[in-house]
């Protein structure tokens, strides 16, 4: 299941990079094998040495992905520098940024992909490749609501006959001309990059389309863990792409020996299935495509939660959709504006050639971004010494920068697209993260402390009534929620409990650690609580736990009394007019605390305010 991507990448990567060389002149014949020893040898380097090996042993308490190594860098920095940390966090939310472009294409990419295959069959289907790749993804994100819980069991099965069909499928292929296993020698790659450095250059674009995925390795560690992670890859994943690759470009190498010249539109990889089973192998290959797409859809739903929990997004609605597991999980809002996108993408660019154009970009920056923050890790956390760090990232940063610089020719061809997805999730999550910081300002500028409001309580001689009135803090300030309710209701429950909810950069706090209870003067306790980022909050949850500090919880006592802040663009906060227009549209749209909390409808109080930005 994790390796959905990257496996699926048989399916278009050396039709691409064969077309690449077809529309620059160049000698086929001389430049198959150093292609396929250079997609070999891309393979290893970037799957094998830089993910497997090295960059999943920056695991936060064994989960992965860019926001999990975000997180651990506060850990390596000296206390108060807000600055460094500020800069490593927009460096995150950029790569976030990328990864929901690279979100969006890649299910358009598989499907659209696997679907060209009827053209294979019978050119006269060409126009129901579109419309059929459309209702697929249609299909998917519908049926997202139902979680992957229910048809993962499908999954498994489906990519390892996925994987041993490619496999035998290669193998059919190199026995039609078993001189391209001489590309397992590097000699012939670098033999490539010497004798044709420019024509290499233009084709890196094409051949980065064999390691589109392989970030997916590092976000869906703590899913499966590395073991199972490393023991799928090096037992069937690896060989079987090996294979197919080997063998799709050992078709050419034989048709191209034969004096026959490789039409535009020649596809290997539905060119070495047999006639009679060509259509159960697009099947199979939509199915691989669909389970690709889930893959990289569960990833973003998971990466706009861990956003979610790190304040760089809005409260967006949660479903779990399993009560065993806690990732699966849908994101309805997410969801939709995925589906929107893919729908889009599809429309732009109808045929796999020239989506191509848009692929590509997305990946190799987020593969730059990974590799920046992986060496911050290793010096200031792990404290590697500077050389070895220097070494280390060298090697990784040169071959994700000449990626990157590969894919950069496309911008004007597509990729422009995928970095217009980036930019502007980009720009949501520092406006977020910069408005957010002046409301808190603001509304901290206007409260005063919890003792201050007790004592003009005993001033008042305020009454108390029976119950316990639950409002949300971010520190020992009095909740504007709580004075709002003693002016109108002119009492206060016996028991009030200002929670303060806090964003671990652990993935998931341990029960111990989750809850801190002290209790103040006249029945007032403050609870802290502490939320792993891949975790959701439950404050019913967290008063349970509280129970271990003599506060008394009774559910059907309890009232939770949350606040709407309505954000009016009209305050001093230095941000661009626009940039408040979208905080107060944002902030008007995000769900409501009782969801978001998984508090119990019947016991929640809503007030409102309104806040200048």
């Amino acid at each position: 299941m994790v390796f959905g991507d990257i496996g699926t990448s048989p399916l278009y990567a050396i039709k691409e990079s064969i077309a690449h060389l077809r529309s620059h002149g160049e000698p086929l014949e001389e430049f198959m094998l150093g292609l396929m020893s250079l997609v070999l040898w891309l393979l290893v380097f970037v799957v094998n040495v830089k993910y497997i090996f090295s960059i999943t042993r920056a695991s936060n308490r064994g989960e992965g992905g860019i926001f999990a190594l975000m997180s651990l860098i506060p850990r390596g920095l000296a206390r108060g520098v807000r600055r460094s940390t500020l800069f490593y966090l927009m460096i995150a939310v950029l790569g976030a940024g990328l990864l929901f472009g690279d979100g969006i294409i890649t299910p358009s990419m598989s499907v659209l992909s696997a679907m060209e295959g009827l053209v294979v069959f019978s050119p006269n289907l060409s126009g129901a490749v579109v419309p059929g790749t459309l209702v697929i993804l249609v299909a998917v994100f519908f049926a997202q609501q139902w979680g992957t819980g229910k048809i993962g069991a499908f999954f498994g099965p489906v990519m390892i006959l996925w994987f041993v069909v490619i496999a035998l499928l290669g193998i059919r292929g190199i026995a039609m001309d078993t001189s391209v296993l001489r590309a397992f020698n590097p000699m012939y790659a670098m033999h490539l990059i010497w004798e044709h450095p420019v024509a290499c250059f233009f084709l890196l674009s094409a051949v980065v389309l064999v390691v589109t995925g392989a970030e997916a390795l590092y976000a869906d560690m703590g899913h499966f863990g590395i073991r199972s992670i490393r023991l799928a890859w090096y037992l069937l994943v690896g060989p079987a792409l090996t294979l197919s690759y080997f063998g799709q470009g050992a078709l050419a190498l034989s048709k191209i020996k034969a004096g026959e010249t490789l039409a535009e539109g020649f596809n290997p990889f539905f060119e070495l299935v047999p006639d009679g089973l060509l259509i159960p192998m697009v099947l199979l290959s939509t199915c691989a495509a669909v389970i690709a797409s889930q893959a990289m859809i569960s990833g973003v739903f998971s990466m706009a939660r861990q956003a979610v929990r790190l304040n760089l997004l809005p409260r967006l609605e949660i479903v779990h959709t399993s009560d065993e597991h806690e990732g699966q999980i849908y994101l309805p809002t997410v969801n939709g504006l995925m589906l929107i996108g893919c729908l889009v993408t599809v429309l732009l660019f109808p045929t796999s050639s020239s989506l191509a154009s848009a692929y590509g970009i997305a990946v190799t920056a987020v593969m730059g971004v990974t590799t920046f923050l992986f060496c911050t890790v290793a010096y200031r956390l792990w404290r590697w010494k500077l050389w070895f760090v220097l070494l280390v990232g060298f090697a990784f940063l040169s071959v994700d920068a000449l990626l990157l610089a590969a894919n950069v020719l496309k911008i004007f061809s597509g990729g422009w697209f995928t970095l217009a997805i980036a930019l502007g999730t980009f720009i949501v999550m520092a406006t977020w993260v910069q408005g957010s910081f002046y409301i808190g300002k603001r509304i901290a500028e206007d409260s005063q402390t919890i003792h201050e409001f007790l004592a003009e309580l005993w001033d008042d001689a305020t009454p108390r009534v029976d119950g316990t009135a639950v409002f949300l803090t971010t520190n020992y300030s009095t909740p504007i929620a709580l004075k709002h309710f003693v002016e109108h209701a002119h009492v206060v429950h016996k028991q009030v409990v200002l929670l303060t909810i806090i964003s671990s950069n652990l993935p998931i706090v341990p029960p111990w650690r989750q809850v801190h209870a002290e209790w103040l003067p006249d029945g007032v306790w403050k609870i802290t609580a502490r939320c792993g980022f891949m975790e959701s909050p439950n404050i019913p949850r967290f008063l349970e736990r509280a129970r271990k500090y003599e506060f008394k919880f009774e559910p059907e006592q309890t009232t939770y009394f949350t606040r709407r802040t309505l954000v009016l663009p009209t305050g001093p906060a230095k941000m661009a007019p626009w940039r408040k227009r979208l905080f107060a549209a944002l902030a008007r749209n995000s769900t409501d605390a009782t969801r978001s909390f998984s508090l119990p409808p019947s016991r929640v109080v809503d007030f409102g305010s309104q806040v200048e930005l």
